[in-house]
C-alpha cells in the first residue's frame, strides 16, 4: 500500500439516508476504500449506498456509534490500513478537508490527528459548544495534554493505535468511546494534534444522536474513573494547562 492507498476511511451511519451518499461521493474523491458500517438503519440507508464502490458492513440490530468505529477499524486493519480515518455520516464533516488531516497525518504519524471545530463558535449549537468545552477540560487532564476539540469524530487513528486498545463498546457508551481512546491514547505515549477544519449542519439531517447532558456525564464518569484510579494525576492537569497541540496552517502543519 501506498499514498492514498495506506489510509481507509470508516463512516458510521445510523439513519442517515438524507445525507450519506453525498458524505460517501465526496469521500470518494480521495480514498481507493472507504467503508461504510450500517448501524442497524430503519430507514433506507444502505440501499443508497449500493451503486457505489464502497465497502459495507449491517449490523442487525442497532449497537452504538462506538461498535460501529471499532468494527469498521477492525476491517481497515484486516485490509492493511496504515491509518484509519474516521468522519461522520450526517453532513458536519466536510470532505474536502480530508486533504488537510491526511497532510497532518503522514506528517505525524504517531500523533492522533482530530478535526478541530471549536474555532468556528458561531457554527456550532451553543449547548453542544459549552458541552465539548467542558468535556475538553477533563480529557485534557486524564490525558495530560491540551484538547482543543475532544468530541470530534474527524479523525486520523495510526494502524498500531488501534491494535494497542481494548474497549468496552456497550451501547450506553456510544460517546463515550472517541473521549476514552483519547486518554488511552496518550498512555500509549500516542498525543493529540488538531488541525481546524470546516463544520456544519446540513438543514436536511436527521437531529444529532448526541445527548449534551446526558452524553458528557457518562463522559465525565468515565474520565472520573480513569482519574481516580491514577491518584488524581496531578501531573496531568499541569501539562493539559500549559501546551497548545494545534496545527499550523497546511503549509507548515508543525505542531507547537
Amino acid at each position: 500500500m501506498n499514498g492514498r492507498d495506506e489510509y481507509i476511511l470508516v463512516i458510521p451511519a445510523y439513519n442517515e439516508s438524507a445525507t450519506i451518499r453525498e458524505v460517501v461521493q465526496g469521500a470518494l474523491r480521495h480514498f481507493d476504500t472507504v467503508i461504510v458500517v450500517d448501524d442497524g438503519s430503519s430507514d433506507d440507508t444502505l440501499e443508497k449506498l449500493l451503486d457505489l464502490p464502497v465497502t459495507l458492513r449491517q449490523h442487525p440490530e442497532n449497537l452504538g456509534k462506538a461498535a460501529s468505529l471499532w468494527n469498521g477499524m477492525q476491517v481497515a486493519l484486516k485490509l492493511g490500513a496504515k491509518g484509519i480515518v474516521t468522519m461522520d455520516g450526517d453532513g458536519q464533516h466536510d470532505p474536502a478537508d480530508l486533504p488537510q488531516l491526511l497532510m497532518a497525518a503522514q506528517i505525524h504519524p504517531d500523533r492522533l490527528v482530530i478535526g478541530s471545530r471549536l474555532w468556528n463558535r458561531d457554527a456550532i449549537p451553543k449547548a453542544r459548544y459549552r458541552a465539548n468545552r467542558f468535556a475538553n477540560f477533563w480529557i485534557a487532564w486524564a490525558s495530560g495534554q491540551a484538547i482543543e476539540d475532544s468530541q470530534s469524530g474527524f479523525r486520523v487513528y495510526p494502524a498500531q493505535l488501534i491494535r494497542l486498545c481494548q474497549f468496552k463498546l456497550s451501547r450506553d457508551r456510544s460517546f463515550v468511546f472517541e473521549s476514552e481512546i483519547i486518554i488511552e491514547a496518550a498512555r500509549h505515549q500516542f498525543l493529540c494534534a488538531f488541525q481546524p477544519v470546516q463544520t456544519t449542519y446540513p438543514k436536511n439531517a436527521r437531529p444529532s444522536h448526541f445527548r449534551p447532558v446526558k452524553d458528557i456525564v457518562r463522559i465525565t464518569r468515565m474520565v472520573f474513573w480513569r482519574l481516580f484510579i491514577r491518584g488524581f494525576f496531578l501531573p496531568g492537569l499541569w501539562r493539559s494547562l500549559s501546551g497548545n497541540q494545534s496545527l499550523k496552517p497546511q503549509k507548515t502543519l508543525d505542531v507547537c
